[in-house]
């Protein structure tokens, strides 16, 4: 009778382990890797989105502060009131450019100590 040397089974089963244990830390890695780019990758998204409303925002508070600091045109009649630009007022203050305190020194210059 033949006799085999060492364990083949035994030792294929374990060349096996390792080979499927290397294999899934490397897939693990490159899972973790994936997943910190695209993490990455949405922060940087995110980033310049914010800095785009950001700059979208200072973009109308500079064209109200223009608007205000440039000469008013005539004057409304006697008592009226620039409706128009009360409105966008509000407008800014309900979008939360203006702060409460801006909005109402805004408010009473146009309204003009009525």
């Amino acid at each position: 009778m033949m006799r085999r040397r060492g364990r083949p089974l035994v030792r294929m089963a374990a060349t096996t382990a390792v080979v499927a244990g290397t294999a899934g830390a490397v897939s693990h890695h490159q899972q973790q890797k994936y997943a910190n780019q695209a993490a990455e990758q949405q922060a940087a998204a995110e980033q310049q989105q914010m800095e785009a409303q950001l700059a979208a925002q200072q973009a109308q508070v500079d064209a109200v502060a223009a608007q205000q600091a440039a000469p008013a045109p005539a004057a409304p009649a006697a008592g009226g009131i620039d409706y128009e630009q009360l409105k966008q007022l509000g407008e800014l203050h309900t979008a939360g450019i203006l702060s409460d305190e801006e909005f109402a020194a805004a408010k009473a210059k146009v309204l003009g100590g009525l």
